[in-house]
């Protein structure tokens, strides 16, 4: 997917990644038994804020960090028939290793 999309401030743009359809049972979830992601890779950082001497605060994530984020945080768009969040940083609570 072409992403030509950069957030602005201390805003990042994520991917959620969703839940499987089916649990290890084999019972098919409907798409409104899901639970809303809250783990997503993050595709594209903004710049950072700027302080009070207007330099800027470095964002602490990067693109392609695997993030947990809060549950109804954020603003959800489509590109390309994707669903996409709009977060701000401070809407994120970790950053997972892969380790």
């Amino acid at each position: 997917m072409a992403l030509n999309m950069k957030p602005l401030g201390s805003r990042v743009l994520v991917e959620p990644i969703e839940e499987n359809d089916v649990t290890s049972g084999g019972i098919v979830l409907p798409e409104t038994a899901k639970e809303k992601p809250q783990k997503g890779v993050v595709l594209s950082v903004g710049p950072g804020d700027r302080d009070d001497d207007g330099k800027r605060i470095p964002m602490d994530v990067e693109v392609g960090n695997t993030v947990l984020f809060a549950k109804y945080g954020g603003t959800e768009i489509k590109v390309d028939g994707k669903k996409l969040l709009i977060l701000r940083e401070s809407d994120l609570l970790a950053i997972v290793s892969g380790k």
